[in-house]
């Protein structure tokens, strides 16, 4: 990691990525971490997946999520921080009402910066699942319609 700051306004080297209709501005990478500010729009949502490798956490700025564990939902609102333990399903739900905005970090970084790059701007849901698979993030199967 090179030593400095990057400023509130930028990410590195001026990156800033739509993903899943969220914007990721990276503010940090190195072997052993890789760290994002998230501005999250209302009604969007991350869904179900598992870092097989890596450790990731969210801390909240502004705003709320949940966090869904398996069954088990969990709100976390400005200056809660949210753990989720590699090999852990989650997905993240802006379900509020209004944006968030937080800070999402993964150690050690692997592939996630790479799989962000690949992701900007793809809609396509079964394109998202391919590239992220590839990249060290499992998505889950959608549940059964029942």
């Amino acid at each position: 990691m090179e030593q400095g700051i990057t400023p509130a306004s930028d990410g590195l080297d001026g990156t800033s990525w739509n993903v899943v209709g969220h914007t990721y501005t990276p503010k940090l990478h190195s072997p052993n971490a890789f760290l994002w500010h998230a501005a999250i729009p209302e009604g969007t949502f991350v869904p179900p997946h598992v870092h097989p490798t890596q450790d990731e956490w969210i801390i909240m700025l502004e705003g709320a999520l949940e966090v869904e564990f398996g069954g088990d939902v969990h709100k976390a609102g400005p200056g809660d921080t949210i753990r989720m333990p590699k090999g852990v399903a989650h997905g993240i739900f802006n379900r509020s009402g209004a944006a968030a905005t937080c800070v999402f970090g993964v150690a050690p970084a692997r592939k996630l910066f790479d799989l962000f790059v690949a992701l900007d701007g793809v809609t396509d849901p079964e394109e998202l699942v391919r590239l992220s698979a590839l990249h060290e993030v499992d998505f889950l199967p959608p549940p059964d319609a029942a």
